[in-house]
């Protein structure tokens, strides 16, 4: 690698980091290229030759990370040697310990730029990677449940995804280790999990579905 391409290595390795640390702070919409041109220490001019928008940025923090997690979910939902429900469990895990992890990025990585997930052709890389993550979690949900596609099922998903985020909000902030915090928390998050899948059974038998 030649000086200057290692100069240009280094310089948006300083713009990336610039901008999760802006991002993690003051959260995607507040932020504009030049601020994060300056906390990078280059020109506003500069950050457009490596970034063409803040969309190009969070893209190229985000889908690493993600692409991670997608995989591992995906993993364990192809996992026969467990059951549908344990399957949820692990997942579900799976995304409580990775926001946790990034826990200063994990709303930029999940909810920036984000579309509905019950659009047919998601805007974006991103947003179609934000949607099979959630569609693993449905897709698993319908297995436990046994229903077909539909209004109700993508209702469950969303109600269990919500669940989902309000205990990784619980725990944003936590005086424990992450490890320590999971090994002392997951028998309730599993808890949790079985508790929602109940709910849902009761209101599938009170619809005759």
């Amino acid at each position: 690698m030649s000086k200057q391409e290692q100069r240009a290595e280094e310089t948006k390795k300083s713009i990336l980091l610039a901008a999760g640390k802006l991002f993690a702070k003051r959260g995607y919409d507040h932020v504009t290229m030049r601020e994060i041109a300056k906390e990078a220490g280059c020109s506003h001019t500069t950050i457009y030759i490596y970034f063409k928008d803040k969309e190009a940025l969070l893209h190229r923090l985000s889908m690493p990370v993600l692409e991670d997690l997608r995989n591992k979910m995906e993993y364990i939902s192809a996992d026969s040697s467990i059951s549908f429900e344990q399957q949820l469990k692990e997942i579900s895990r799976e995304f409580i310990y990775f926001c946790l992890l990034n826990r200063s990025m994990y709303t930029i990585f999940i909810t920036a730029q984000s579309s509905r997930v019950d659009v047919e052709e998601p805007n974006s890389e991103i947003n179609k990677l934000r949607l099979e993550l959630f569609n693993i979690i449905k897709q698993v949900i319908r297995k436990c449940l046994s229903i077909d596609e539909g209004e109700q099922l993508l209702a469950f998903a969303r109600i269990f995804f919500f669940n989902i985020q309000g205990i990784v909000a619980t725990y944003s902030y936590p005086h424990e280790t992450l490890d320590t915090l999971m090994e002392r928390l997951i028998p309730t998050f599993d808890e949790a999990v079985a508790i929602l899948l109940l709910g849902f059974k009761e209101k599938l038998k009170q619809k005759g579905l």
